[in-house]
């Protein structure tokens, strides 16, 4: 007897007892369990923030205003609160527990340094329209690393390229050719004339002419950067669990010399722990698929998770944009789990430059969410894989609740019922939801605080302070402007406005003012407006309303200081928001360029 989707026999794979999950790992009754008692924080916690709304809003009666921020509060708190949970959980199985990192990543076991590589693996590096040099600079390092475990042979590199803009598709070609054997004999350069499917097009490709080939493959991006320790590592346990479909690693920001992108990282990088942690011990078998910096079990992927076309016409239909979290769920329907490694190694990426940068993919994947309408429905799912893809599209329609929230917020102020608020409670309420929502960023203030040498780690207990200060109040500023953006591009969506797939910008660049105001007037118009019209009704809540004003309103100035090379370098210089890969770099990330070949250098 085979299994249908791999062709191994089933006594290979060694299949677990119905009571536990595909790949053995834990009781599947326990991982019920533990959803269940997640969703009950969940809903007893919105029943209370409910309870508390309609206290404050139903004392004078419901008027057209109290119904809309109570509605938007529906909508957009329940992924706050979840948010909240996770960490809590991640925290207490971080400080809490005798061996947290058992209770979320059970495959650990498997990890043994000395164990043997026996698997083929394909590393796939994907371009587009980028900078070939900086990307195969980054390709060159990782496959380096690999081979200095010894197990360089095991893994081969595909460089599979979508470009079509004329400028990049020569250098290309020339930076391959010319990196070629430090690539591996092996190595194989192939660009599509089309890029039909996007990225999950690029690897069908793959895996039609190549894939037979290969037992594993790990996508990267043209900006990732994995140290072969870590990849030795996920291969392991992929080895030793034959049900396992895909492995995510924890993927981290390189260090950077643009202010946007270390301000932000610093506060991924210490809050990410613990909310992942919380995530992946209910999330269990049904794990996070991030697209790259993954290990993924070639046969059943090949077989089990092609991405349906939509059908139709209009920005959400056609191939799907955002291809990983289907891909995730498609592959547990399959049989196989989806795991992530919830702890820092050495898995690395680039974050956004800039503020727009950030935006433009932030709206990328909106529209890619969106489109997981159609697939709601799709046969076979499981309960848990069915939820994340309703959480990805409802997470987007929190940005605008939010601001709808507020505008109404705004006109509540000047209803005759405002006076029979309660506002010593409402007061309360506020300071109540603005700890839930920041508690994920708290919770890893305290870990670092906790962990034997964790503040020394970011260099110091004065300089992670100040960087958890910093970061804060760039979040601040920032989840306003990113709200409203995505709130206009949803519009905009339904009228059928669509974001277009190309490469992006990597390295740190100036902002101009122009180029701030044209892209944010609308943000800054609006921000001076509600401040405007809370300081007429009551401004006395002018206080209250200041980071959502204040972010609105300082958008553009905040968007060209981010920007700004001469504060990226002046921070670098004092390590404000520096990460421990900063402060103790890897091997990996301080290696020097690597020189093209002599003999194309003399072609």
């Amino acid at each position: 007897m085979t299994d249908s989707a791999t062709n191994i026999p089933v006594t290979q794979l060694d299949a677990p007892r119905a009571e536990m999950t595909p790949a053995g790992l834990q009781s599947a009754r326990s991982l019920t369990a533990r959803r269940l008692f997640v969703v009950a924080l969940n809903v007893v916690s919105m029943a209370l923030l409910a309870w508390g709304l309609v206290t404050i809003f139903g004392a004078g009666g419901w008027t057209p205003a109290d119904i809309t921020i109570f509605v938007c509060f529906l909508i957009g708190a329940p992924w706050t609160v979840m948010g909240f949970w996770n960490a809590v959980i991640g925290l207490s199985l971080l400080h809490g527990a005798k061996d947290g990192l058992a209770a979320t990543s059970p495959f650990m076991d498997a990890a043994v340094e000395d164990t043997p590589i026996r698997a083929k693996t394909a590393a796939l590096m994907f371009l587009r329209n980028e900078d070939p040099d900086r990307a195969f600079q980054r390709l060159i390092e990782t496959k380096r690393s690999i081979d200095a475990t010894g197990y360089g042979e095991r893994y081969d590199v595909f460089v599979l390229s979508d470009t079509d803009e004329d400028e990049f598709i020569d250098a290309e070609a020339n930076a391959f050719e010319n990196y070629r054997m430090m690539l591996g004999l092996n190595a194989i350069y192939r660009r599509r004339e089309r890029n039909t499917g996007f990225k999950a097009g690029n690897i069908r490709d793959f895996l039609r002419r190549w894939g037979g080939g290969y037992d594993f493959f790990l996508p990267l991006d043209s900006d990732s950067l994995m140290a072969g320790s870590d990849v030795l590592r996920l291969t392991r346990v992929m080895q030793a669990y034959p049900r396992l479909g895909i492995l995510q690693s924890l993927v981290v920001g390189t260090p950077a010399t643009s202010a946007f992108a270390r301000i932000f990282q610093f506060g991924m990088r210490h809050g990410m722990r613990s909310f992942t942690m919380g995530a992946a011990w209910w999330h269990g078998d049904c794990g996070p698929y991030w697209g790259h910096n993954a290990l993924v079990r070639v046969a059943p992927f090949k077989a089990k998770c092609a991405l349906p076309t939509l059908p139709g016409t209009g920005p959400l239909s056609g191939h799907i944009l955002s291809h990983d979290q289907v891909e995730a769920a498609l592959m547990r329907r399959a049989g196989y789990e989806v795991r992530v490694l919830p702890t820092e190694g050495g898995s690395w990426e680039d974050n956004p430059p800039t503020l727009f940068d950030f935006t433009r993919r932030d709206l990328r994947w909106c529209q890619g969410n969106m489109q997981y309408w159609r697939l709601l429905g799709l046969k076979g799912l499981k309960p848990m894989s069915r939820f994340q893809i309703f959480a990805a599209i409802a997470m987007y329609f929190g940005a605008p609740a939010w601001m709808l929230m507020t505008s109404a917020a705004a006109f509540k102020l000047f209803e005759a019922d405002f006076m029979d608020v309660n506002f010593a409670f409402a007061v309360s309420m506020f300071f109540i939801m603005f700890a839930v929502s920041l508690f994920p960023k708290i919770a890893g203030w305290i870990d670092i605080a906790l962990r034997k040498g964790g503040t020394a780690e970011y260099g110091g207990r004065l300089r992670f302070a100040l960087g958890a200060v910093v970061e804060t109040l760039f979040s601040l500023m920032l989840a306003p402007v990113v709200a409203f953006r995505v709130t206009l591009f949803m519009i905009g969506l339904a009228f059928g406005k669509s974001v277009q797939w190309s490469g992006q910008q990597r390295d740190a660049y100036q902002l101009s003012w122009g180029t701030a105001l044209r892209g944010l007037w609308a943000q800054t118009a609006f921000g001076v407006g509600l401040a405007a019209l809370i300081a007429t009704g009551a401004p006395q809540a002018l206080p209250w309303a200041a980071p959502v004003l204040l972010g609105l309103g300082l958008s553009i100035p905040f968007a060209v200081l981010t920007s700004s090379p001469a504060f990226g370098r002046w921070a670098e210089r004092v390590k404000l928001c520096a990460t421990p890969d900063e402060i103790t770099p890897r091997s990996e990330l301080t290696a020097p360029p690597v020189e093209p070949a002599p003999e194309r250098i003399a072609a």
